[in-house]
């Protein structure tokens, strides 16, 4: 397997309650733009469903289109998130979804991770083939 690493930048960010009540834990849907730079080059598009505790930690879900290059192909692929944010930074993990690579990253598959320190700029490790 090859590796991608980097970095990524949230360039626009949107979030919103969709279940709020008093004792319960807050779930909200959120979505940004994302802007990839290192091994992948490129553009990312996120939706996140997320749970918030009382003390602001969160668990989160999330889909992530990612288009752009990667080891000289062009295309675009899909990563399944899964995370957690301790209400300063947050860390996950990566899986490229079978079957959603496209043109000629059509046949991507891989596994990663990511780590978001705080503020706007996150590192990823990406490991994929393209066989």
């Amino acid at each position: 397997m090859a590796e991608a690493t980097g970095t990524f930048e949230v360039t626009s960010w949107n979030e919103e309650a969709y279940h709020e009540r008093e004792g319960e834990p807050k779930l909200t849907r959120a979505s940004g733009d994302q802007r990839f730079i290192g091994d992948i080059e490129g553009q990312g598009f996120v939706t996140w469903l997320m749970c918030y505790s009382p003390d602001g930690a969160a668990r989160f879900v999330g889909l992530n289109r990612v288009e752009g290059r990667l080891a000289g192909r062009s295309g675009s692929f899909i990563i399944e998130s899964l995370g957690d944010h301790d209400g300063k930074s947050s860390k996950g993990s990566w899986a490229v979804v079978a079957g959603s690579g496209s043109a000629d990253l059509a046949a991507i598959s891989g596994t990663g991770s990511f780590d978001a320190p705080g503020g706007p700029k996150v590192s990823y490790r990406l490991e994929y083939r393209l066989d």
